[in-house]
């Protein structure tokens, strides 16, 4: 299970910077060879009036790309800031990162 559904829950006022960090995220994962070709898709919704939440969908390359993403420090220089724009809201965590696997049926 390679795919990731990443939740972020974004401070408010604080989504035009969180925006231009998750711009660069899959680019850098892709450059590193952690992360699969194919583009990640990103939505954007509401947890509650005006307190935005992104989910950032894409594919690691294999089961070790986020250990070795945690120790690259090109990936931390987006992580860090990232975290530091989201917040714990109505009890889930600021950034949440489920893995998945697709469901033929």
């Amino acid at each position: 299970m390679n795919t990731v559904i990443a939740t972020y829950r974004v401070k408010s006022g604080t989504e035009s910077e969180f925006e231009a960090l998750l711009k660069k995220h899959h680019p850098t994962l892709l450059s590193l060879g952690l992360a699969t070709a194919e583009p990640a898709t990103v939505y954007r919704g509401q947890d509650e009036p005006g307190q935005a939440v992104y989910y950032e969908i894409f594919t690691w390359k294999d089961a070790a790309a986020p250990g070795v993403a945690h120790d690259t420090p090109e990936v931390m220089a987006i992580w860090e800031p990232m975290g530091a724009l989201c917040e714990e809201r109505q009890g889930k965590p600021g950034m949440n990162f489920p893995h998945v696997a697709l469901v033929s049926l």
